[in-house]
């Protein structure tokens, strides 16, 4: 039989088929009796998944290492091999109950856009990567090593079991001892961060339902928006709640009520489009007929700005000191997170945005309020997102879906992008 010759590479599409059947399989894999997926991260199941991915990198012609932090890396050599890499990639590890899309889709469509050119015998002139991160979804330490953001002490990352760090990245072929040789980039005489990765593109299920509302099919992300979280102890008198006058009273969850209003306040009225949210309190002693003595309670603060993030954070604490001295209590607030945003890289957005309307798909700017690998890769070199609708805005749920349609479009995008940013980066 003769070989067909290859296709331009302009032309290349997708194996849709192809795709769609590897995230089937892909969610066989800790599938649940119950709905859903478990793949926790350094589990068995995801010890296995792990082996499915390397196994159909293979296949696609690539070169497959593990490095230090445990992260899976598939390189697919470039006519140039001297040049940085462009990488994407996503997790495979998952949350308790998750749906088969969030990560998998990032992780099986770039290997997608590997197998498509290996099939076609055609490379770009970078190298491509495919990287499975590892445990995206509690500690992010693959992406953070990447980007030389760990902290230096391991029990920190200690999983809620008890188990060390040093012992769940052995087992995935990782090092917690030599865990420094994990960061992609040097520093220059300037102090300035050159990485051996041109840039970064992640796909990804929007996990929310921006896109679904404004029936877009294509979502071009501004940014990784900054977590803060604080733990606020709001400290009281607890005293009988029949014989205390109003007037005597050091209610500790008065205070707090007064507080979650604020927060929501300072968020509703602030311009600017960021989410703050009190989502968990405790009170004690928690009796009807005891006032609270205690009260214990998170805030959680996201926003696209440095500058915005640090006034609203400025808010809030002046809000504590005036409903403490108010209510007669004690508040003290300390920053439990603080995850700085990063902005996409608006030559990436702008190719992004150029081949989705190449491929008639509606495209809208949006950033992302949930995190991602692409936030730490941002930190050393320019990374953009692609997200792809999340139907009723349902993630980290056996109910999150994305139609097998847009997860082909998302994948066509991500093809496309990485063949124009081939021509944008020396």
């Amino acid at each position: 039989m003769t070989q067909r010759p290859p296709l331009p590479i302009a032309c290349l599409t997708i194996n849709a088929d192809r795709l769609i059947e590897r995230l089937d399989e892909l969610a066989t894999i800790g599938q649940l009796e119950t709905g859903g997926v478990c793949r926790i991260a350094f589990s068995e199941t995801d010890v296995q998944a792990r082996q499915w991915v390397w196994q159909r990198m293979v296949d696609a012609g690539m070169t497959v290492r593990v490095d230090a932090a445990g992260n899976l890396i598939g390189r697919y050599a470039g006519t140039q091999e001297e040049l940085p890499a462009l990488a994407t990639g996503s997790h495979i590890d998952t949350v308790p109950v998750a749906g088969k899309f969030d990560g998998c889709l990032g992780v099986l469509a770039g290997l997608e856009v590997v197998q498509t050119l290996h099939d076609n015998q055609l490379r770009l002139r970078h190298p491509i990567e495919v990287i499975v991160f590892t445990d995206e979804e509690r500690s992010v330490i693959g992406s953070k090593a990447m980007a030389g953001e760990l902290l230096d002490d391991p029990t920190l990352y200690v999983r809620l079991d008890g188990t060390s760090i040093e012992s769940c990245l052995e087992k995935i072929g990782g090092s917690w001892a030599e865990i420094a040789t994990a960061k992609r980039f040097q520093l220059t005489d300037a102090g300035e961060k050159r990485s051996d990765i041109a840039a970064f593109v992640e796909l990804h299920v929007e996990q929310g339902g921006v896109l679904e509302a404004a029936e877009v099919e294509i979502g071009v992300v501004t940014g990784v928006v900054g977590q803060y979280r604080f733990a606020v102890t709001i400290l009281g008198q607890a005293n009988h709640a029949g014989t205390t006058p109003m007037d005597a009273r050091q209610d500790a969850l008065l205070a707090a009520a007064q507080l979650v209003v604020a927060v929501n306040q300072i968020a509703t009225t602030t311009p600017g489009d960021q989410v703050a949210t009190v989502g968990y309190l405790t009170v004690s002693p928690n009796a009807t007929n005891t006032i609270a003595g205690q009260v214990d309670l998170r805030i959680d603060l996201r926003d696209l700005s440095q500058v915005h993030l640090d006034g609203l954070v400025a808010q809030i604490r002046s809000a504590c000191e005036q409903i403490a001295q108010s209510t007669g209590t004690e508040i003290t607030i300390q920053p439990t997170l603080q995850i700085r945003p990063t902005l996409a890289a608006p030559q990436i957005m702008a190719v992004i945005e150029n081949v989705a309307h190449q491929l008639q798909l509606p495209t809208l700017e949006l950033p992302s309020r949930a995190g991602h690998d692409a936030q730490e890769m941002g930190r050393i070199t320019d990374m953009g997102m692609i997200f792809v609708p999340s139907r009723s805005g349902i993630s980290h749920s056996a109910d999150e879906y994305t139609a097998d349609q847009q997860c082909v479009q998302g994948t066509m995008v991500l093809l496309k992008t990485l063949i124009q940013l081939d021509d944008c980066y020396d």
